[in-house]
Order: structure tokens, then C-alpha cells, then sequence
């Protein structure tokens, strides 16, 4: 008889690691604005609540372009502040965001990973979130 209560115990015991093991995993995406991206540790934004013009410059990087500033976008982001994940030169490339109503070509900037990962810049490289799609 105590060999079937061991028994018994730990088929419960396991029972309850896996329903634990199981209602612990995602069972749908969190919401990117509630927490950091696992790589970078930056904040992650949806590219759904960024400017529309952050979704069409992904668009055109998906696409290969033609791109508003043909000189400087796709040109080599040298991460020299440091704020990316460290990565070989020549890893990320930096594209402009245009900003409507500016005579330049702003602050809003994207970079692009050579894994295909994107990071959004309102302010001109002093900050980045890691775009999610």
C-alpha cells in the first residue's frame, strides 16, 4: 500500500510541475511596450505606435528602397555611442525617418542589423527602442 501512495505522490507532483511548467509559458505575445528586448535590454515599441513615416522607411528598407536620402541611407551606423548590442563594423545600417515640416532630414533615424532587427531614434542616437513588427 505505500508503494502505491509514493507512486500516487509523485504522479501528482509531477502533474502540478507541468501545469505549473505549462501556464508559465507564453501563451500570447506580450505587449512590446511593457518591457525590454532580451538581446539589447532596450525598451521595444511596436512599429504600429511609431510615426507613420517610421512604418514606411521600414517599408522601403524591406523593399530595398529607392530612399529619400540616397548618399546617407543604408550607409555603415558606426554605434559609437555604444547603446546597441556591440556587433562587428559594419553590422548596422542607418536610415532617416523624414520629419514632416523640417528643412533637413531631422533626428528620427532607424537602424537595421544585419539579422533584421530594427532600432528606432527620435533624438539623433541619445536613445534607442528596439522595434518589434
Amino acid at each position: 500500500m505505500s508503494n502505491k501512495r509514493a507512486l500516487l505522490g509523485l504522479l501528482v507532483a509531477v502533474a502540478v510541475l507541468g501545469i505549473i511548467w505549462w501556464a508559465s509559458g507564453d501563451t500570447e505575445p506580450e505587449p512590446a511596450s511593457a518591457g525590454n528586448d532580451s538581446v539589447s535590454g532596450l525598451p521595444v515599441v511596436q512599429l504600429s505606435t511609431l510615426p507613420p513615416e517610421a512604418a514606411e522607411t521600414v517599408a522601403l528598407i524591406d523593399a530595398g528602397g529607392p530612399f529619400p536620402y540616397p548618399e546617407q541611407d543604408g550607409s555603415r551606423f558606426g554605434n559609437f555611442e555604444g547603446l546597441l548590442p556591440g556587433e562587428i563594423d559594419g553590422y548596422y545600417r542607418e536610415y532617416t525617418v523624414p520629419t514632416p515640416d523640417s528643412d533637413d532630414r531631422g533626428a528620427r533615424r532607424i537602424i537595421a542589423g544585419e539579422q533584421d532587427e530594427l532600432y528606432w531614434t527620435e533624438d539623433h542616437y541619445s536613445s534607442f527602442e528596439r522595434i518589434a513588427r
